[in-house]
């Protein structure tokens, strides 16, 4: 980590961390079972797989990043990181699941932190080197970018203008606090 090390999470990347997952909730919140079906027609991911693999990111990570944190997080996919299922449906289960995620996610980058640690490095990639903030960070863009493509498959899965427009305002408010 760099000499002028932070010994806490900044609290605008807290508050951004916490309002991220806050609208995970809520994108969950605003789906059917159903909805973990839809695809693009195109050899895409379902939407499933998608929130699957989101759920499942903390832990991965964790695993290797700063194992003791990863243990005890709910196992929601089975298979390989190329070829892998949801092992529930369960959207209350799913949610509970980004949940806990994102608490030992952010409970990783807090000891880190605190201790002056980075964290390991086991792929040698550099990750996180210069800070274990980064760890959040890289976890809030990842969001986005699958969100972006969870909305387009509700689009094309027939959700109409007014509810799509109603899940932006739901999940945009939060933003806007």
């Amino acid at each position: 980590m760099s000499e002028q090390a932070v010994t806490a999470v900044p609290e605008l990347i807290a508050e951004s961390f916490a309002r991220n997952g806050r609208v995970n909730v809520a994108v969950i919140a605003a789906l059917s079972e159903a909805d973990l079906d839809l695809e693009d027609g195109a050899g895409g991911w379902t939407l499933g797989k998608h929130l699957g693999h989101l759920a499942d990111f903390r832990k991965s990570w964790l695993s290797n990043i700063s194992p003791p944190h990863a243990e005890g997080l709910p196992e929601v996919l089975r298979g390989n990181w190329s070829n892998f299922e949801l092992t529930t449906r369960d959207l209350g289960e799913l949610a509970a699941t980004f949940r806990a995620g994102d608490a030992a996610a952010l409970q990783a980058v807090s000891d880190a932190l605190r201790e002056g640690r980075a964290f390991a490095d086991p792929w040698n990639e550099g990750a996180y080197a210069s800070s274990p903030v980064h760890f959040l960070q890289h976890i809030l863009v990842h969001d986005a970018h699958h969100r972006g493509q969870i909305m387009a498959l509700l689009r094309r899965g027939g959700r109409t203008p007014e509810q799509m427009n109603a899940l932006d305002d739901a999940t945009w408010a939060i933003w806007r606090e």
